[in-house]
């Protein structure tokens, strides 16, 4: 099935195989801006159905790794064409991933303190400045909680950053909503602890995120948005949380009638929980609408959750790092070029060595 076309509605896809989102931090300074070089490497990869790009700050204020691109001024946008245009051009399709990182950052990286649901901290790094000079990975700063005003002004950063996409040539949008970034911290008893709408009971934890998706869709039409969320990955938490689960698939019951293009999970990274059979069927139960798993799968275990008709779609993340050719190389069952220790260190930053210099496969 990974090979088959996907079509939903209007959605259509050459095959069910994704490119998952990756920061790679690679824009043109100053300003954020995505260049011909990510256009080059996007293009390269473009054998995916469809691609999720890096996460795309909404704002300065969402802005919580160095040197990825945003989608809030004409640069961007004009930065960003080069890259939908290339995509498209290899047959593909794209979607952005719209990025707040909440608490995930540091003044030095977006000269805002970051916000969060709640004034909390817990011990995290991120890609920025270093004081000696150079980038590398730095502890997070204490985060002031969010008005409600703040709230409302995010929504429309979210609703403007969906506008400026379309502008720039996407098919669609995914809003980040996993890996303890901001919405993320909202779903969250540990992260959130207000005593308004926003908070307490599972009903208000889930309400930002349920109003940004409605006034998203509201603005670019529901078939070109989708979110992530990651309910069993403990990323940016201190602990797992008790009622995580419980309050995505109830939040799933409220995006069901949304008609979204897709709802994404991200799964078995950095600190995880294994995702059991149970949960896939009762996302089922609960969600009619297509949905996409990113996190460690083979060929072969992405077969099997399509076959199982848990997920509609499969995406890959570090297999396209250094596989620019991932789904020739899995059609002829053609090895997989390892993503190595040197690999991890051109992840972030750098120039095209480690991005846009691993080869397709010789047979």
């Amino acid at each position: 099935m990974l090979f088959t076309p996907f079509n939903n509605n209007d959605f259509t896809l050459d095959n069910r195989i994704a490119m998952a989102p990756m920061t790679r931090s690679r824009t043109s300074q100053p300003g954020d801006v995505p260049n011909e070089m990510m256009a080059k490497y996007y293009k390269q990869r473009a054998n995916a159905g469809l691609i999720v790009t890096e996460g795309a700050p909404i704002s300065a204020i969402g802005r919580g790794y160095s040197m990825t691109p945003g989608i809030y001024t004409q640069e961007h946008i004009a930065g960003w064409k080069k890259v939908t245009d290339a995509i498209h051009e290899a047959d593909s399709k794209a979607f952005i991933q719209l990025w707040h990182v909440g608490r995930r950052s540091h003044s030095s990286i977006s000269g805002h303190q970051p916000v969060a649901p709640s004034a909390i901290k817990v011990p995290d790094q991120v890609f920025g400045p270093l004081p000696e000079g150079g980038f590398g990975m730095i502890e997070t700063e204490q985060p002031r909680a969010m008005t409600e005003q703040d709230i409302k002004d995010t929504i429309a950063d979210f609703v403007q950053a969906s506008k400026n996409a379309i502008e720039a040539g996407f098919d669609g949008v995914e809003i980040h909503a996993a890996h303890g970034y901001l919405f993320d911290t909202f779903l969250r008893l540990e992260s959130n602890q207000r005593n308004d709408q926003y908070g307490g009971n599972q009903e208000n934890r889930m309400r930002f995120l349920i109003e940004t998706l409605e006034a998203v869709c509201q603005e670019i039409g529901s078939d070109k948005v989708a979110v992530r969320v990651s309910p069993h990955v403990i990323e940016g938490f201190a602990d797992e949380d008790p009622e995580i689960v419980e309050v995505i698939l109830k939040a799933l019951q409220k995006m069901a009638p949304m008609n979204l293009a897709y709802v994404h999970f991200s799964e078995n990274i950095s600190r995880y929980i294994e995702v059991p059979e149970e949960f896939r069927q009762q996302v089922r139960e609960v969600y009619p609408n297509p949905i996409m798993v990113a996190g460690k799968q083979s060929k072969e275990s992405a077969q099997q959750i399509l076959s199982k008709q848990y997920a509609d779609m499969v995406a890959f993340g570090t297999p396209y790092v250094t596989n620019p050719d991932l789904v020739s190389r899995f059609k002829n069952d053609w090895p997989l070029a390892e993503f190595d220790a040197d690999a991890r260190l051109t992840l972030y930053g750098g120039d095209e060595k480690g991005y846009i210099d691993y080869p397709s496969y010789q047979a």
